[in-house]
C-alpha cells in the first residue's frame, strides 16, 4: 500500500512538537529568521555561499530533532520539474559572447556558464524547500498564527487588516496535509473499484492519464471543504471584531536574541562569502 501513502512524501506543513531548542524560541524570532534566510538564499549569487546555506540547514534540522532522512524526502516530489528546469538552463544560458563550449549539439552549445547555472538553480531550490521544511517542523499553526499577528500589529495602524492576511497563511498551510489524505483516500478507492494504481511504469503519459482522474474529486472536495469552512467562520463571528486577544503571551529572552543574531550571521554569509 506505499504507493497510496501520499502524506510520507509531503513534508511541507507537517510539524513535529519534539521540545527541540528550535522549538522552544520565541515564534516571532522564529518567523523572522527563517524569513531572512529565504530572503537571502533567493537573491544569492554566491556559490560558497549555497554551501554554508545547506550545511547550516542540515545542522538546523539534526539540532530540531527531526529525522534528516524524512526532512530530505521532501526533495523528491518537485525534483523532476527541477531537473527539467536545470537542463533548460544549461542548454540556453551560454554566457557572454566568445565563451568557448564544452559540447556542441546542433545549434545548442553547452558551456560552463549554463551548466553552473543548472547547478546553482538545483541548490538554491534545494536549500529553499530544506529552508521552508524546517520552519514548518518547528513553528506549529498556533505560533505561527500568534507570531505573524504580532509581527505584523504596527501595520494595522495604516488600515491594513493583518488579521486575514495571517488567516490566508494559516489556512494555506494547513491544507497542503490535508489534500494528501484527500488524495490518499481518492486513490484507495478508485483502486478498490478495479482503478489501475499498481502500474510501475516511468511513462510520463501513463503516469499523467493515471493521476488526472484524481484531479477532478480532489477539486471538487476542495471547494466543497472550503465553502464550508467559510460557513463555519461566518457562524462564529470571524472578523466582527477588528483585533483577536491570545491567551498566551510571548516574552523576548536572550537565548531569543542570540538566535535571530545566528540566523541573521548565517544570511550575510551565503549573502556575501
Amino acid at each position: 500500500m506505499s504507493e497510496f501513502d501520499f502524506l510520507s512524501r509531503i513534508t511541507l506543513g507537517q510539524y513535529f512538537p519534539t521540545d527541540s531548542i528550535i522549538h522552544r524560541r520565541d515564534p516571532r524570532v522564529k518567523i523572522a529568521g527563517f524569513a531572512l534566510l529565504v530572503l537571502f538564499i533567493t537573491f544569492s549569487t554566491s556559490k560558497i555561499g549555497m554551501v554554508v546555506a545547506i550545511l547550516a540547514l542540515i545542522a538546523g534540522v539534526v539540532l530540531s530533532k527531526v529525522k534528516l532522512t524524512f526532512a530530505l524526502k521532501g526533495l523528491l516530489p518537485p525534483l523532476p520539474w527541477l531537473l527539467i528546469i536545470a537542463v533548460i538552463q544549461v542548454f540556453f544560458i551560454t554566457g557572454p559572447a566568445g565563451t568557448p563550449a564544452l559540447l556542441t549539439l546542433g545549434k545548442l552549445n553547452i558551456t560552463m556558464v549554463g551548466v553552473w547555472s543548472g547547478i546553482m538553480l538545483l541548490v538554491r531550490f534545494t536549500a529553499l524547500i530544506l529552508c521552508i521544511s524546517l520552519a514548518s517542523f518547528t513553528i506549529s499553526t498556533s505560533e505561527m498564527i500568534q507570531g505573524l499577528g504580532l509581527l505584523l500589529k504596527p501595520l494595522n495602524k495604516l488600515g491594513i487588516h493583518t488579521t486575514d492576511l495571517v488567516m490566508v497563511v494559516q489556512v494555506m498551510l494547513r491544507f497542503i496535509p490535508f489534500l494528501a489524505q484527500t488524495a490518499e483516500r481518492i486513490a484507495k478507492a478508485q483502486a478498490s473499484r478495479g482503478g489501475n494504481w499498481n502500474n510501475k511504469t516511468r511513462n510520463v503519459i501513463t503516469r499523467i492519464r493515471q493521476v488526472v482522474p484524481l484531479l477532478v474529486p480532489l477539486f471538487v472536495i476542495s471547494l466543497r471543504r472550503a465553502e464550508n469552512m467559510a460557513l463555519a467562520m461566518d457562524a462564529r463571528a470571524y472578523g466582527y471584531l477588528p483585533q483577536r486577544t491570545s491567551y498566551h503571551e510571548f516574552k523576548l529572552r536572550w537565548s531569543d536574541v542570540l538566535f535571530f543574531l545566528i540566523c541573521a550571521t548565517i544570511s550575510l554569509a551565503i549573502f556575501s562569502v
